[in-house]
């Protein structure tokens, strides 16, 4: 939702967004503020972007977002205020699933662009 706004910002395309973000490699520093919550360290300063005004209600499942230094994937439909400018089919946690979380802290993590 926010990927137009958030390459405006940075005076960049979304395309070059895209190229820095998928161009990286994340690490897991820690879990976070919903189960499956991964904060993910080594994005491109170039991309560093404050957290929204006023945060949404509804963040779906599987949202990327910039918050900082920081970012992230939402496990499930939560509210946030992290900038969105992705989205995954992933499943990063389950009550079903031993271990329940897809990530660790320490794992590392490489998107790619669809």
């Amino acid at each position: 939702e926010d990927i137009n706004f958030v390459a405006e910002l940075h005076g960049m395309t979304t395309q070059e967004l895209i190229f820095l973000h998928t161009n990286a490699i994340y690490r897991v520093y820690m879990m976070g503020f919903l189960p499956g919550f991964a904060y993910l360290g080594g994005l491109n300063e170039r991309l560093a972007t404050l957290r929204r005004a006023t945060p949404r209600l509804r963040v779906p499942s599987g949202s990327v977002g910039i918050g900082g230094l920081q970012t992230g994937i939402y496990p499930c439909d939560s509210p946030g205020g992290w900038q969105l400018i992705g989205r995954t089919d992933l499943k990063l946690f389950s009550m079903n699933n031993t271990p329940n979380n897809l990530l660790k802290t320490g794992d590392l993590v490489k998107f790619i662009a669809q």
